[in-house]
């Protein structure tokens, strides 16, 4: 099944509308019956799958039997009873827990979003089906692992991101139990250092099945021979990321041992021991480099040492991805290496290579269809190295543009229109320009005009991020055209509860809005009263609402859970007169039992 979309389960476990099946049975002969099941395995699109479980009982029975992928976009907006109950024969389970917020610590550590819940009632259920699992922003403890490896006979595939609560003692029971691992990927998790030799740990008998290997976020040392004789012993292995404790001449030793790798994430990219291994020259890690001829996507880069940077030239031409958001160089040293990156369509990137490194993207990278360009120092009083002069570059070189994310200090309403113009196939905008309310730089103007070209002449726009200096006008714009717009992130910008009312009531595919500093208040959320059932989740931080208009909310919608705490952990959820953070969402199962004391349910 098509595992880029999977299905959903929050919106197909409610009761089927009443229809002509429910009084005339459609397909009373089982063999009917059967022939709907075997035609259902085909349909993996969710809202199709939710749409079939509507029609009548018999459709919706068979629906959830023939279920194979389960995507829950909030841990808390079902219980994992009512998940089993409903389907039995799971696969895949997707699940999402803490706020994206996280991210920036303004959710307290210990909030929740626990997966033991769930896997202590999927062990139960899913023992001969269970097979793959990506959690994201979930609690995830080492007893976790062990009851996931203990439990599932046939599980291949584990995804952690931005994951915590475990560590390599619980890595270390979870690789040597699962036999049959392929995937294990662990993305910008917290990963605890209980010095333990997890790498040693896979089974050490014959050839792996393992497909990808992903522990660049595991900040401990790793036993570089087990590894390497890992990596020997994985003839299939196709996706390798190193943490920053691989040295590039360790790096070296690995990659002539897996010429079919085609995703690479490098590691620390230069010596941990500087006086180690001096009779390796460049030369060697070029050839290196050459013998990988199946190489696509590159990533890694910590503590670069630029002068190594030239060797990943053989591969440039073939790669389609290529991740230097952790690698501060400047334009002069990515020119040599981006100028053979003709086919590249993913880049990601520290601001550090300037507008002039943007501009050299431009000139090479026709075919970019992602581009992120990261900040290497935040800070709101500088000029910043890139400007609306790069933006403006990429929007006229890299036209099947789809996705920007793009950290600056100062941007142009002009060059946000030129790229509304010149990259019409924008799905998502996000523009953080850092600091607050900072208008258009030449003409001082509000950046209304920018955003309301984007949302106007980009027809497939989902995901928008707005900042900067905006006024009622231009949230207006996003209401009027900003019809596709599934999820919309608000920061340091706003004008008044008029604002955000534009937004709630225009926007009517809105699933996911977020909105931190900004001066809306109880009329503007009172406004959305009509649509919040139909979103995955509301977040106000540091906004303008009051208890009195969240219990509001609240009274008029008790199938909404409404929350509201502190981003420092402290009980009370207020500050002065306003709510510090409002968290709300929609529930089949009523307000979480594992609330700690700071967060407020009303």
């Amino acid at each position: 099944m098509n595992t880029t979309e999977p299905t959903s389960a929050a919106a197909g476990t409610g009761t089927p509308k009443t229809g002509a099946g429910d009084y005339f049975t459609p397909y009373p002969d089982e063999v009917l019956e059967n022939v709907l099941e075997n035609v259902l395995v085909f349909l993996t699109c969710r809202k199709d799958r939710n749409a079939v479980a509507l029609v009548c009982k018999s459709w919706y029975r068979a629906e959830a039997y023939t279920r194979s992928e389960v995507f829950i976009g909030n841990c808390y907006a079902i219980s994992p009873n009512r998940v089993v109950d409903r389907f039995s024969r799971v696969k895949c389970l997707t699940l999402k827990g803490k706020p994206r917020f996280a991210d920036f610590s303004l959710v307290p550590k210990n909030w929740g979003a626990y997966f033991s819940p769930w896997i202590m009632v999927m062990k139960t259920v899913y023992v001969n089906f269970l097979e793959k699992i990506f959690l994201k922003r979930m609690c995830v403890t080492d007893d976790d692992l062990a009851v996931l490896a203990h439990s599932f006979p046939n599980f291949k595939e584990l995804v952690l991101f931005c994951c915590d609560g475990f560590g390599t003692s619980g890595l270390a029971e979870f690789v040597a139990r699962c036999r049959r691992l392929r995937v294990l990927e662990l993305i910008e998790d917290e990963v605890s250092d209980d010095d333990v030799d997890w790498i040693s740990c896979f089974p050490g008998d014959g050839c792996t099945n393992l497909e990808c290997l992903s522990f660049d976020c595991v900040e401990s040392p790793i036993n570089f021979e087990a590894l390497e004789k890992l990596v020997a012993r994985s003839p299939i292995l196709k996706k390798l990321r190193l943490n920053g404790f691989v040295s590039v001449n360790q790096l070296y030793r690995l990659v002539i041992r897996a010429p079919q790798l085609t995703h690479l994430g490098t590691g620390s990219f230069s010596p941990l021991d500087q006086h180690q291994d001096d009779n390796h020259s460049e030369a060697k890690y070029v050839s290196a480099f050459e013998a990988c001829k199946s190489i696509v996507g590159l990533s890694g880069f910590k503590d670069i040492a630029p002068e190594y940077l030239s060797a990943i030239v053989p591969v440039c031409a073939n790669l389609t991805s290529l991740n230097l958001s952790y690698a501060n160089i400047d334009a002069q040293q990515l020119k040599p290496v981006i100028s053979h990156c003709h086919k590249l369509q993913v880049f990601w990137v520290l601001d550090s290579i300037c507008d002039e490194g943007l501009q050299a993207v431009a000139e090479t990278c026709k075919d970019l269809r992602e581009l992120r360009v990261f900040p290497i120092n935040a800070t709101e009083n500088t000029e910043g190295p890139v400007s609306d002069v790069g933006l403006l570059a990429i929007s006229y070189g890299c036209r099947k543009l789809q996705s920007i994310l793009y950290f600056c200090q100062q941007m142009t309403n002009s060059a946000v229109v030129a790229m509304s113009k010149n990259c019409p196939d924008l799905v998502v905008f996000r523009l953080c320009i850092i600091g607050r309310y900072r208008p258009d730089r030449l003409t001082g103007e509000p950046m209304d005009e920018g955003f309301g070209a984007i949302v106007k002449n980009c027809k497939k726009l989902t995901r928008l991020a707005v900042s900067g200096l905006l006024t009622d006008r231009a949230f207006g714009y996003i209401g009027q055209y900003g019809k596709l717009v599934r999820t919309l992130s608000v920061g340091f910008n706003g004008d008044s509860d008029n604002g955000l009312k534009y937004v709630l009531e225009g926007c009517s595919n809105l699933q996911k809005l977020e909105i931190r500093d900004s001066p809306f208040g109880d009329l503007a959320l009172s406004s959305g009263l009509h649509h919040f059932y139909n979103m995955r989740f509301v977040w106000m931080s540091s906004c303008q609402v009051t208890q009195a208009g969240c219990q509001e909310v609240a009274r008029q919608l008790p199938r909404l859970v409404v929350e509201i705490f502190r981003r420092d952990g402290e009980e009370g959820g207020e500050r002065g007169n306003f709510v510090d953070t409002l968290y709300m969402y929609r529930s089949l199962d009523g307000p979480r039992s594992d609330a700690p004391r700071f967060v407020k349910i009303l």
